[in-house]
């Protein structure tokens, strides 16, 4: 273990020179793959639109039920580890390009999108083309919320107001969908219209049919951080994550579990990041209400590749150590928090650098705050690895990301669409 300042830190030839233009642009943060597959849903939409024009009543009905079915759809957890499972399944021996964009599968929230955008378009015009009558209402009724849906998903209300965001996505998604129904009753449907919306239905119901209330235990070596330890009959999968609540009607709470192996349960690691979580610390809750089907989590592409580096900052050790401790790829850890021991506990640190003893921790009480692009190519270069899984706040994350994947470097983080 580093726990000051490595020379690579201060001078090692300095990074790797940006690439080309044209090979440079598809790496800004706008061109990312989360808003292709949804620019990709707009225009195919788009082409559908353009080839069949004019539609009759029941074809526009088709295009926004298949549009919103796969909004909803591809949310689901079952579905998402089922596209973690497909895009992982390709061989190391593959070439790193094709390896690379596979990697990219956390981006599937762009298919959301562009369902979302694509079903509302299609449903508005269908509903301007309705005569008057109690079919036209439900319609207008169903646009106005999801135009409300839709407007307070995006980023400037979704990051100042996550709360009242997920409020309004859930109880708003849940009443547009029984107004969806209503329409479609309304209109006579087939049986492919309630097919398809029996399915959304239980797509929907389906991580809510798995609610409970389970025992918590939970210890705090600081008041910064709580180690909360689950086993009421699950062990989730490494690099997976499980939503919990004290409210389950007001807000859940997603955290990756932390499984070791051979043992059974797991474990959650909790920051203080919010009034939640800093309510969820004071109070050492005995017990907590957990539900849905543990869902893969960005650093599952692990697997694709034959080394890679973590890149960790304060909590977000948290969704690296499952990797660490499975050691299912060769791994080499950069963690830069501030003074680990006093806020994490000796305990947690030791089994770190158990599987990573040669991990770089850098305290920042110590040392400042580091360049974290470079020290993660470095370590990328010196460990000789393929990607850097970053796992840290919004604003660093894509500083890493970024400034690696403009250099040549495969790298990966979350992209906080949910």
């Amino acid at each position: 273990m580093t726990t000051s300042p490595p020379r690579s830190h201060q001078a090692t030839g300095g990074l790797p020179p940006l690439l080309p233009g044209p090979r440079r642009l598809l790496k800004h943060p706008r061109l990312m793959h989360y808003n292709r597959l949804a620019a990709l849903v707009l225009l195919a939409n788009a082409v559908f639109a353009w080839a069949c024009w004019p539609l009759a009543t029941p074809a526009l009905g088709h295009a926004a039920l298949a549009n919103l079915a796969l909004a909803v759809v591809v949310r689901q957890q079952y579905v998402i580890n089922f596209l973690f499972r497909l895009a992982t399944s390709a061989p190391t021996s593959w070439p790193l390009r094709v390896r690379w964009t596979l990697g990219k599968v956390y981006h599937f929230g762009g298919l959301h999108v562009g369902g979302a955008l694509a079903g509302t378009a299609w449903f508005l015009t269908l509903t301007i083309t309705t005569p008057s009558g109690p079919l036209m209402t439900v319609g207008w009724a169903l646009i106005a919320l999801l135009a409300l849906v839709i407007a307070t998903a995006l980023p400037p209300f979704r990051s100042r107001h996550h709360d009242q965001f997920e409020k309004i996505h859930r109880f708003g998604g849940w009443a547009a969908l029984a107004l969806f129904w209503t329409h479609t009753l309304l209109s006579s449907p087939g049986p492919w219209e309630v097919g398809v919306l029996t399915v959304v239905t239980f797509s929907v119901a389906l991580p809510w049919l798995r609610l409970r209330k389970v025992d918590v235990h939970l210890e705090r070596p600081s008041s910064h951080v709580v180690l909360a330890r689950f086993d009421h009959g699950e062990t989730p999968f490494a690099g997976s994550s499980t939503a919990i609540s004290r409210s389950p009607l007001k807000e859940w709470h997603s955290f990756a579990n932390v499984p070791s192996p051979g043992e059974p349960g797991f474990r959650l690691t909790v920051s203080r990041a919010g009034d939640w979580t800093g309510s969820f610390i004071d109070d050492l809750p005995a017990k907590v209400w957990v539900k849905g089907i543990t869902t893969a989590g960005v650093a599952n592409i692990e697997v694709l590749f034959t080394k890679v580096v973590y890149v960790a900052t304060g909590s977000g050790i948290g969704p690296c150590l499952p990797h660490l401790l499975a050691a299912q790829v060769p791994s080499r850890l950069v963690w830069a928090t501030r003074d680990p021991r006093a806020t994490y506990g000796d305990a947690l640190v030791d089994e770190i650098l158990a599987v990573q003893p040669h991990a770089l921790v850098w305290d920042t009480s110590r040392h400042g705050k580091p360049d974290m692009v470079r020290l993660a190519h470095d370590a990328y270069r010196e460990f000789g690895a393929e990607a850097v899984i970053c796992i840290s706040n919004k604003k660093l994350t894509w500083q890493v990301v970024h400034g690696l994947e403009r250099r040549g470097i495969p790298a990966y983080g979350a992209i906080w669409d949910s």
